[in-house]
C-alpha cells in the first residue's frame, strides 16, 4: 500500500473525530476515502491464502466493515483504523478456513482407493494459515507489540512509518520488532515461515 496523501490522512482523522461526536454519515465518508486501500488489503489477504477462496475482495471488505460497524472501539487516526480493519479481515478469513477444514474432515468426504493420489497442497496451505495464526497468538502472549507489528505489516500492508505512528514508537523500533517477530515465527513455523516477507 502506497503512502496516502496528507489531505486524505487529515480528512480521515477529522472524520474519526466526527464519528466520536456522533455525526451522521461520518463512517460512510471514511469508507469512501479508504475503499481503495481496503480493497488492496483484502486482495493481499485473499492472495496469501491462495486457492480455496471463492470470496471476492469486495465481499471480504463488506463483511469486515459490517463486523466493525457493530463493534465499540476508539480509533486515533487512519493508520490505526487500517490496522484494526486488517486484523478484522484476518479473523474473517481464519473463520472461513476453519469452516472449510471442518467440512473437508466431515460430511461429504469421498473415500479414494489407496493407490489413487490426491493433491494435498490446498488442505496443507489452509492448515499452514491456522498454524501461523496459532504462532501469532503465542507471540502475542509473549510480546503483544511484536504480534501487532506482524499483523499491521503482513496482514495490513502498513509501512514502517505508519506502524510506528500507530504504536507510538520509532521506525527503528518497528524494524527491530519485525526482526524479532520473524525469528520467533520462523522457529515455530518451520517451512510455513517461508510465506513471511523479509
Amino acid at each position: 500500500m502506497g503512502p496516502i496523501p496528507a489531505a486524505d490522512e487529515q480528512s480521515v482523522t477529522q472524520l474519526l473525530g466526527a464519528v466520536e461526536s456522533g455525526q451522521a454519515g461520518a463512517w460512510n465518508r471514511i469508507y469512501s476515502l479508504l475503499y481503495r486501500d481496503l480493497h488492496q488489503i483484502a486482495r493481499s489477504q485473499i492472495r496469501q491464502q491462495r486457492r480455496g477462496h471463492m470470496r471476492s475482495p469486495t465481499s471480504l471488505i463488506s463483511e469486515t466493515w459490517l463486523k466493525l460497524a457493530s463493534a465499540d472501539f476508539s480509533v486515533e487516526n487512519r493508520a490505526h483504523l487500517v490496522a484494526l480493519i486488517a486484523r478484522a479481515m484476518r479473523f474473517v478469513l481464519l473463520d472461513e478456513v476453519r469452516r472449510a477444514l471442518a467440512e473437508k474432515r466431515g460430511e461429504g468426504m469421498d473415500l479414494l482407493p489407496l493407490d489413487e493420489t490426491t493433491e494435498p497442497a490446498q488442505g496443507s496451505r489452509l492448515e499452514q494459515l491456522l498454524i501461523l495464526d496459532e504462532a501469532l497468538n503465542d507471540l502475542a502472549k509473549l510480546d503483544p507489540r511484536l504480534a501487532q507489528v506482524v499483523e499491521m505489516r503482513y496482514f495490513g500492508g502498513l509501512s514502517e512509518h505508519e506502524i510506528a505512528g500507530v504504536l507510538k514508537v520509532t521506525e527503528r523500533t518497528v524494524r527491530r520488532d519485525w526482526r524479532k517477530a520473524r525469528a520467533f515465527l520462523f522457529s515455530h513455523l518451520g517451512d510455513a515461515g517461508a510465506y513471511l516477507p523479509p
